[in-house]
């Protein structure tokens, strides 16, 4: 009976969490959306503003932060056993500031706030007394399944947020012990966040080379650039995090000088291009609109240069962005279709810059179609071996020959 219960604690765990989280990712990402039309609209005068976001960004984290100062990172020792809460006020901290950074034309993700979102609300619940029935685990099996549910909300991908929420925390371990409770989540979250309107982004691959030696080389040889980008993203973010400590001690300073670089480096290259998540060049990557040989590299510095600096958002959308418009450059190259391997670099740059290997092989599947996954596979092996075991998610651990 005792095991009936749990199960039926879990099932009802998993859908609070899911349904809490998916209606707070769509207000979220709404929310996002319309900071960054507006920003669209105005940007001459809002970039300029950008330095004084930046500010006030730094006086709410001071002021009101305490340890969700950390955000992923304490995220990350949560659900490693090294901390036991994740306050609730991250959850209005992280999204206004997020919200801020956008609209003034910082360039930064989303999916940090999603996963924070999720992890905190579910850590929350957790140490409700109806749930002290289970083990002392079920605060790591928690706090993966708000994870889970957070990435599921945001981008509607519930398979994918599950195996990334089972296979980020610990390199070379799959907490399957979490597969149930994370998949429920996932699929409410999606469920809510697809009933409330916020839409999913999915763009179906129709041509695709037929397999053989030559092809297969091909995509070796493509693993091998994308996860090195992605390696390449993970080492400027570290060393330029460390860098920015160094050189302006000051927190205040750092922000709002580096907020004053980024207004003359955002202003310089294409007038707010760069600027935000980076949807717009994803779009053009795979609409074969006009993309610079460049794109991927400002995109990625400019990323660099937003969160090193103290700004708050994530990095996977502007990896999906790198990722799909280094693939548009090197499809004539290989004499590919470009949104064939657009797509591929969409997810293998995120899965290389955050070491996971499943993750991105089912983001391929249920954003560009199942059929591109064999494709992805190969790509992703080597992708994933090419990136020196490195992962912007700084706390997270490795086991075995990891």
């Amino acid at each position: 009976m005792k095991k009936f219960k749990e199960i039926g604690l879990i099932l009802l765990f998993s859908v609070v969490v899911g349904s809490v989280v998916g209606a707070l990712t769509v207000v979220f990402g709404k929310g996002l959306l319309l900071v960054s039309e507006w920003r669209g609209s105005y940007f001459l005068p809002l970039i300029f503003f950008l330095p004084f976001a930046g500010l006030l960004i730094e006086w709410l984290y001071t002021k009101f932060c305490g340890t969700s100062r950390q955000g992923m990172g304490l995220v990350f020792d949560v659900g490693l056993g090294r901390e036991e809460k994740i306050p609730l006020r991250l959850i209005p901290l992280v999204t206004l500031s997020t919200w801020l950074t956008h609209l003034f034309g910082g360039s930064a993700g989303r999916e940090g706030v999603a996963v924070q979102i999720g992890a905190t609300f579910a850590n929350w619940l957790s140490r409700f007394k109806m749930f002290k029935l289970f083990s002392e685990d079920f605060s790591q099996i928690a706090l993966m399944t708000g994870m889970a549910a957070g990435f599921a909300g945001l981008f509607q991908v519930p398979v994918a947020a599950t195996f990334f929420a089972l296979e980020v925390l610990v390199v070379g371990k799959l907490a399957y012990e979490t597969l149930l409770a994370a998949s429920i989540a996932s699929f409410t979250a999606y469920f809510v966040s697809q009933a409330l309107g916020l839409e999913k982004f999915s763009f179906f691959v129709v041509e695709r080379p037929a397999f053989s030696v030559v092809i297969f080389m091909k995509l070796i040889l493509l693993g091998l650039v994308f996860g090195l980008v992605g390696y390449g993203f993970t080492m400027l973010l570290r060393h330029g995090k460390k860098q920015m400590t160094q050189w302006f001690p000051s927190t205040y300073r750092r922000i709002f000088f580096g907020g004053l670089l980024l207004v003359v480096l955002l202003l310089i290259f294409h007038q707010g291009r760069y600027s935000g998540l980076g949807s717009n060049l994803i779009y053009l990557s795979l609409g074969e609109g006009k993309v610079y040989t460049y794109d991927f590299i400002l995109k990625l510095v400019l990323t660099v240069l937003t969160l090193s600096v103290g700004f708050q958002g994530g990095e996977v959308t502007p990896l999906f962005a790198i990722g799909s418009s280094l693939g548009t450059v090197l499809a004539p190259v290989f004499g590919l279709p470009i949104p064939f391997v657009a797509a591929l670099g969409y997810a293998t740059v995120f899965g290389s810059a955050t070491n996971t290997l499943i993750a991105p092989l089912i983001i391929v599947g249920e954003v560009f179609g199942f059929e591109m996954i064999p494709y992805m596979f190969v790509v992703m092996c080597f992708a994933y071996h090419s990136n020196f075991n490195q992962s912007i998610y700084g706390k997270q651990e490795r086991i075995g020959w990891f």
